[in-house]
């Protein structure tokens, strides 16, 4: 992915050079295809390409439109040749990505953002007005920040860049942090309280040194999408996902494709076989990338991913993480990161992945990221259930309960139990249902002004009077949207992500159609097995479970972890080091914990030390910071 850059001082100071050069060198590892920018007295933008397509070596950013706004862009446009047959008179059939955004802004202005369909972010300077705009896709997969001060503003798409080169201390935000303890922060936080990222589906305008938030896109809750027959739908989802992975085949170095040997990336690598076949694309290769760990229990990836590699008549790269094992826990650590990280990975396996990237030329690679969470991967009945009980259908609610009684091998009371929570508000929630419960480290004050036990009802938006199926989905997006934004690739590996799962247009077909196409009982991913027969191995198609692991992150917590000190952490305010301990403690000896939870609360330690060791923040709570205006 391309970055791009840039400064604007209010009081009119002209920028200095020597930064914005500061600026480049600390961009050009993201951005090693070049260097360009533009300056305007007090402004400035900087854009470094990543070219991943032979369309993209012919853009000259910044770029100035017939209006004269300047423009720097980094994305996919992939309904180009609709906007293009909607601007005809304004650019040529042949004319780069960049031009076609720039004209349709040219006409449409900020209504122009609804109309872009695609993974992008964008810095527009409007020179006459001395405004700028600051936008990102509907799920904000393209990231871009921004550093509000009374005398001006920096902006990137690198959140590192604004850390480190503003010579500023920063104030560490809660809600982020609980955000970070419950699944991931709101997309539009930062861990810095002075420094916000634009939201999804919504664009930033700033204008007299203020900061005003503006949405473009969200879902019509009035969208319904209903056929007469099965096959209908199987049609439309068979069309929409071959033109998400169509879209996603535009390269001019080969593609890696990530193959677990589950039905979303399996499906993912087989239809793009099947569409270089019978209809090309730009990329002139697609290779496999599989992980396996033939030591963890549940682990048996390696026994399902061959398959499709035998359908395609090509082995893929293979890492074997087993062999590389687990990386014992350490408090010594000195490696900046923008961001709080996670524990159990390891650098041999950022150093592996890396390896094959580089020395195979691939600079995008196909993730199934979304397929679990949209497309019935996640066999829960209880939002449909609660459809049921809202709309008094209790016939039919009565068969749906036997059904899902015999599959789930549980007693009826114990599902409709279940469905009912859903129509529980968050407020009775939280003193209730198991999964809102804190863990007995985190200190009680701060969960109690974060709202944390609610955070971990995965309640992010009301949506009124919305059907829990709905609800249901739409809170997935909001949570999906969250953990994109928080997305950093590691620093040894220079790669474009992209995700077929997250097709604006196929996600809004997703969120049309009646939930029970999704998931039945006995059939997860009923439409996605229905639709891609003959296409994915039957094998994959009928697969009933995919193994996570377990022990490996596990085995990260190390034999040293008896010596683990969060004291920042604690002097901070959000956890009690002895409770944490004596935690430990107890895992080490057997008892059952949120492992995820107590490495990220490892982790956590480990980045704030390494950020108080750059005096980069400041280690006591403060409530008195300035915040954007929205």
């Amino acid at each position: 992915m391309s970055v791009q850059a840039g400064i604007w001082n209010f009081d009119g100071r002209p920028v200095d050079r020597k930064l914005l050069a500061d600026i480049s060198k600390a961009l050009k590892q993201q951005g090693p295809d070049g260097e360009s920018c533009h300056v305007d007295g007090s402004v400035a933008l900087l854009y470094r390409p990543f070219h991943t397509t032979a369309e993209s070596r012919r853009e000259t950013q910044p770029y100035f439109s017939r209006r004269g706004f300047v423009l720097t862009w980094d994305g996919r446009l992939d309904n180009r040749d609709e906007l293009i047959s909607e601007l005809r008179s304004d650019v040529e059939a042949n004319t780069t990505d960049v031009a076609v955004v720039a004209a349709a802004f040219d006409r449409w202005e900020t209504d122009c953002f609804g109309r872009i369909i695609g993974d992008w972010a964008l810095s527009m300077w409007k020179p006459e007005q001395r405004e700028l705009l600051l936008g990102a896709d509907y799920m904000a997969i393209r990231h871009i920040f921004y550093y509000l001060k009374d005398d001006r503003i920096w902006w990137s798409t690198d959140l590192s860049l604004l850390v480190l080169l503003s010579g500023d201390k920063f104030h560490i935000d809660d809600d982020y942090i609980a955000g970070y303890f419950a699944h991931d922060p709101d997309a539009h936080l930062t861990p810095y309280r002075e420094i916000r990222q634009v939201p999804p589906g919504q664009f930033v305008r700033i204008s007299n040194a203020m900061a005003y938030v503006r949405r473009y896109w969200r879902f019509s809750p009035k969208s319904r999408i209903r056929y007469k027959t099965d096959a209908e739908y199987e049609e439309h989802f068979r069309w929409l996902f071959r033109q998400s992975v169509h879209r996603r085949l535009g390269s001019d170095s080969p593609i890696l494709a990530e193959l677990s040997g589950g039905l979303d990336s399996s499906s993912i690598v087989c239809m793009a076989d099947d569409i270089l076949v019978n209809e090309g694309a730009e990329t002139p290769r697609l290779d496999t990338l599989s992980y396996y760990d033939k030591t963890e229990p549940n682990g048996d990836d390696w026994a399902y991913f061959p398959m499709v590699e035998q359908k395609r008549g090509r082995t893929g790269h293979h890492i074997d993480v087993g062999r590389l094992g687990a990386v014992p826990v350490s408090m010594e650590c000195s490696e900046f990161s923008p961001l709080p990280g996670y524990l159990g990975s390891g650098e041999h396996l950022d150093a592996e992945r890396a390896a094959i990237v580089r020395d195979g030329g691939y600079r995008v690679v196909l993730s199934g990221l979304g397929g679990d969470e949209f497309m019935g991967g996640i066999p829960d009945p209880s939002p449909q259930l609660a459809d049921l009980v809202v709309r008094f259908e209790l016939t039919k609610l009565a068969k749906q309960l036997i059904n899902w009684s015999l599959i789930k091998r549980r007693p009826c009371i114990h599902i409709l139990g279940q469905a009912l929570a859903q129509l529980m508000p968050p407020s009775l929630g939280q003193y209730f249902l198991k999964r809102a419960k804190v863990e007995s480290w985190i200190e009680e004050a701060f969960a109690k002004r974060t709202n944390l036990s609610i955070r971990l009802l995965d309640v992010g938006e009301h949506f009124g009077l919305w059907l829990p199926t709905r609800r249901s989905l739409m809170g997935g997006v909001m949570l999906m949207t969250n953990k994109l934004a928080k997305w950093q690739s590691s620093g040894l590996v220079l790669e474009e992500g992209r995700y077929p799962y997250l097709d604006q247009q196929l996600l809004e077909f997703i969120l049309s159609i009646p939930a029970s196409q999704l998931l039945r009982p006995g059939y997860r991913r009923s439409l996605m097995v229905r639709s891609l027969a003959g296409v994915v191995p039957y094998e994959i198609l009928v697969r009933r479970t995919k193994g996570t692991a377990a022990r490996t992150p596990l085995a990260a917590l190390g034999s040293n972890s008896s010596s683990l000190d969060m004291s920042l952490s604690s002097r901070l305010g959000y956890v009690n080091q002895v409770r944490f301990i004596e935690r430990l403690r107890c895992a080490k000896a057997g008892a059952d914990i949120h492992v995820v939870r107590m490495l990220k609360t490892i982790s956590l330690e480990l980045w704030f030390r390494v950020l108080a060791s750059r005096d980069l923040i400041h280690t006591s709570t403060c409530n008195d910071c300035p915040l954007t205006s929205s």
